[in-house]
């Protein structure tokens, strides 16, 4: 492993077990065997390498979700939803300290132009990526994919938060997937409602 992989599996290692805000460039080089220059080579400074590895812990859960999900490549948008969220939930019950640690991160963004665009660029991605999983086709239109992402977005965010909140009371993906199509089932026969001829 050379000095870039190492510090970001110390800096992984720091945000568990210190959180995101109380890490140091001296905690991150003692648990990554590396000295206080290779932060500044390889990333610049402690900031970018805490952002880096954030970043990074994020896609170490997609084979989790990518398998979670073949099971469910033919059944419906809703099926495909509860699964996704609830390998969410699941991540979030195993890996709570790193899924906290985002959180701080995320608040960094009313301080920091470098992270508000970081996490605005995740964003981007994620409501394409998250389109064409619930509809299960890559063929989605911009539009689309912002409307579908931005709802996939807005339920990640909220159930997270939910989980690390209030475990007790917070839904399972089945459930969130259950209230959306009780929420679109009245919508839809209100719409057939007033095409219907009078």
């Amino acid at each position: 492993m050379g000095n870039r992989e190492a510090l970001l599996a110390g800096a992984k290692r720091c945000i568990v077990e210190k959180g995101y805000a109380h890490t140091t460039a001296r905690d991150i080089v003692a648990a990554s065997g590396t000295n206080l220059a290779s932060i500044g080579y390889h990333f610049g400074s402690k900031d970018a390498l805490l952002d880096a590895a954030i970043l990074d812990s994020f896609d170490d859960w997609d084979d989790d979700i990518e398998a979670a999900l073949a099971g469910q490549s033919g059944g419906a948008p809703a099926d495909r939803l509860a699964a996704f969220l609830d390998v969410l939930i699941d991540k979030v019950r195993t890996d709570r300290a790193m899924v906290a640690a985002s959180v701080q991160w995320v608040a960094q963004i009313e301080f920091s132009a470098t992270v508000r665009g970081q996490l605005a660029e995740a964003f981007a991605g994620a409501r394409r990526s998250f389109a064409t999983m619930l509809l299960g086709t890559d063929d989605v239109d911009d539009e689309t994919a912002l409307a579908v992402g931005s709802l996939g977005l807005a339920l990640v965010n909220g159930l997270v938060l939910q989980w690390l909140v209030d475990t007790d009371r917070a839904p399972s993906g089945r459930e969130v997937a259950a209230a959306l199509r009780a929420v679109a089932l009245p919508a839809q026969a209100s719409v057939r409602g007033r095409r219907a001829p009078g």
